[in-house]
Parts: C-alpha cells; sequence; structure tokens
C-alpha cells in the first residue's frame, strides 16, 4: 500500500483549500439529487389524451422517447413576415370541422428531421426535412405546461400529435409502454 508523507501540496494549494474544493463541488450534485427525489416524474402510458386550450382541442397522442421533437399534423403550412418577425399560419391535419380552422402563431425556429431512407427516392440525396416549429400549451391530465412544437402532415399516422423526448422532459413525465391513456382525461385550469 502506498502513503503519502505528511500533507500533501496539489497545483500550490494547501490540502485545506483541496478538500474544501472537493467538498463545495458535491454540494449541487446532492442538491440536485435532493431535487430529484422530491419531483418524481409522473408516470405516462404509450398513448396519452392531450388538451390544446388555445385550439380548444382535446385529441390522443403518442409518447415517443425516440423522437426528439413533438409533432403535430398540420396541412397548409405557410411561414410568412409579420411585424418584423416570422410567423406559421397552418391548419389542423384532421377530417373534421378543427381541420378547416385557420391558426397563426409566430415561429420559433425552424427544426430539419433526418429522414429516413424509406422516405427518400433512389436519388433524392435531402437527408432532412425542415419544419417550422411553435409554442403550444398543453395539458396531459392536470398538468398545463408549453412545448415547442413542429409542424408537419400526420395524416397517415393514427395519432395526430407525437410528444418526443423534449417535451416528455418539459412535462417531467417518464413513459411506461404498458399503459395506456393512464392520466386520464386532461382536466387543467386555464388561469389567464
Amino acid at each position: 500500500m502506498f502513503a503519502l508523507p505528511g500533507p500533501v501540496n496539489f497545483f500550490g494549494g494547501s490540502m485545506k483549500v483541496l478538500w474544501l474544493s472537493a467538498i463545495t463541488a458535491l454540494l449541487p450534485i446532492s442538491a440536485l439529487a435532493a431535487d430529484a427525489e422530491n419531483n418524481d416524474p409522473q408516470i405516462l402510458g404509450l398513448h396519452e389524451y392531450v388538451h390544446l386550450p388555445e385550439l380548444q382541442l382535446q385529441l390522443p397522442a403518442k409518447l415517443d422517447t425516440g423522437a426528439e421533437t413533438a409533432s403535430l399534423s398540420a396541412k397548409n403550412i405557410h411561414v410568412f413576415k409579420r411585424d418584423g418577425g416570422e410567423w406559421v399560419r397552418f391548419q389542423l391535419g384532421l377530417d373534421d370541422e378543427q381541420g378547416e380552422q385557420v391558426i397563426e402563431k409566430p415561429l420559433v425556429r425552424m427544426s430539419y428531421i433526418k429522414r429516413r431512407a424509406g422516405d427518400r427516392q433512389h436519388n433524392d440525396a435531402q437527408q432532412f426535412t425542415e419544419r417550422p416549429v411553435v409554442a403550444m400549451d398543453v395539458c396531459v391530465g392536470d398538468d398545463l405546461n408549453t412545448i415547442e412544437v413542429n409542424l408537419t402532415d400526420r395524416s397517415d399516422f393514427q395519432f395526430p400529435m407525437l410528444i418526443g423526448s423534449r417535451a416528455l422532459k418539459v412535462l417531467n413525465a417518464a413513459v411506461s409502454p404498458g399503459l395506456k391513456y393512464s392520466a386520464g382525461k386532461p382536466s387543467c385550469v386555464q388561469t389567464s
């Protein structure tokens, strides 16, 4: 066994300073661990009902930890300028009267989604699809949060909304694939 003789002077500092620095560096970790214990994630199912209050719309969503972003089915998507900023005009990609409503929201950013090989033609070199992203209030269970949602045509999918890993972090949620609709019908109270 190797033992150091007497106090050791690392990097020109004293042993006291070294120990104090090490203990101080560990404090935020323990504070984060305590916060995580008090803020356990809600367990949601593979499919959940979501409410979009500003659109007065409730719809089923698929929760997908393999997807990074959230997506909402939209059609007739157009980016335009208003008051010096970029906005998005779109209609919901739904087959009912809700799908006729024209919605305008400020553009948060453009998202670049990697395309699967099966989504491209043989000679198509474009590897990414550009999608506009907007901020939306989303209610799951009794929790209301604002998440970023990209707009794309999801009419070929069973669920008009997909909730990806970024949104799941905002929702402080974990997904149990064996569960479905575990949060029940959304019941958020709109405060404004």
